[in-house]
């Protein structure tokens, strides 16, 4: 005999005699994470001025190039040209990049040097214009006079602060009631939460993306201050594909990453430990192995990542960001680089005066981000990015 007594469907589809069942939970489904923030940490200092300042040096240089194109025959040619005569002195013992043979300077001149060729036994080959020429060192006389005084100048590099800052306005109904899902938190704490995590996000997007003006960077009541991003900041290790050297093709490869790893090598004594990449690219790098993987009978995992990649160049941690260019790849050295508030102000909230029934408050954050020696980082872009 089928049921006829009272059930909690004989009200229809409104249930008006039941307690709500709504569990204390909000799911949130937007991608607030940011990697790159974390894998930095948080900086020991903080900037004290809008406009964040830091020195940089450099040792004496002990490569230049070939600036001659006038060559004829390597027995006869003693004289040529080179970009910089500076960085030479007489007693050096120089070697053309590649080459077998050694060259001791007699004399500079401005930019011409004259050489000994064929310096030690060895032997004198061709050589052309725009070859890199090594500084082996400078063999003194004894008892020779001290040499000409060199030096390098330090050079001061910045960045301006930039303010992230977002509002909070609650009515004074909306704090009373109950709502659902908060739990014990009440509104106001809640629109804070979710205002913060969106700030933090935009740091980390600006922090890898952002430009600076050109005019009055340092702002005005109609110019808005903004940070120059770590990407801004590169200029020595740049590569895409179609540059000289650069590895052939637009995919993303092994070659690709070791010739920029190696480049950077080349120009600093920079360790990079980080290599920053979207999600395209970075299945990419996970397929650098893929015809190398093997699988054990009783194998039940099945793993197709690379977190970390070890070259002859450094250990590098390998870090997804959503915020990175699709085409790009970014190569850190993260002991050069720090994210820093302004002194005291760091991420907080500030409540406002309100003129009504009402709460209200500001979230405000005060950031630069510091890339000292941009020579010790790296970047590729204009990769297949679909």
């Amino acid at each position: 005999m089928a049921f006829t007594g009272k059930a909690t469907y004989t009200a229809g589809t409104t249930l008006p005699e039941l307690a709500e069942d709504i569990s204390d939970l909000v799911g949130i489904i937007s991608p607030y994470e940011t990697p790159l923030l974390d894998a930095l940490g948080d900086s020991l200092r903080e900037a004290t001025s809008t406009n964040h300042e830091w020195l940089e040096d450099e040792l004496l240089a002990n490569k230049d190039a070939v600036n001659d194109n006038t060559f004829t025959d390597p027995d006869v040619d003693t004289g040529f040209d080179v970009d910089h005569g500076s960085r030479f002195r007489v007693g050096d013992q120089i070697q053309i990049e590649g080459s077998r043979e050694l060259m001791l300077v007699t004399v500079v001149n401005n930019n011409t040097l004259t050489v000994s060729r064929g310096y030690g036994g060895s032997t004198a080959e061709n050589l052309a214009d725009n070859q890199v020429i090594n500084i082996l060192g400078n063999a003194a006389l004894e008892g020779g006079e001290r040499p000409t005084t060199r030096f390098t100048n330090r050079v001061r590099r910045g960045n301006y602060t930039q303010i992230f800052t977002a509002s909070v306005e609650v009515s004074g109904t909306d704090l009373a009631v109950r709502q659902a899902g908060l739990g014990l938190a009440d509104e106001m704490d809640y629109q804070k939460q979710e205002r913060i995590r969106e700030l933090v996000r935009d740091l980390e997007n600006t922090v890898i993306n952002g430009g600076q003006t050109v005019s009055n960077p340092q702002g005005s009541d109609t110019v808005r201050r903004t940070m120059k991003g770590i990407i801004s900041h590169l200029s020595t290790n740049v590569f895409k594909p179609g540059d000289s050297g650069f590895p052939s093709g637009s995919d993303l490869d092994e070659a690709k990453l070791n010739y920029v790893l190696r480049k950077i090598w080349d120009n600093s004594s920079g360790n990079v430990d980080l290599v920053v990449v979207g999600g395209f690219q970075k299945r990419k790098i996970n397929g650098f192995t893929e015809g190398a993987r093997s699988f054990a009978g009783g194998d039940t995992t099945y793993k197709d990542m690379i977190s970390i990649y070890e070259s002859d160049f450094g250990v590098c941690r390998i870090i997804t960001s959503r915020w990175l260019p699709k085409d790009a790849v970014l190569f850190l050295d993260s002991s050069r680089i720090s994210v820093l508030p302004l002194s005291g102000r760091s991420f907080y909230f500030k409540p406002l005066s309100a003129s009504g029934d009402y709460e209200c408050g500001q979230i405000i954050g005060e950031y630069t981000v510091e890339v000292r020696n941009e020579q010790a980082c790296g970047l590729i872009h204009g990769l297949t990015a679909n």
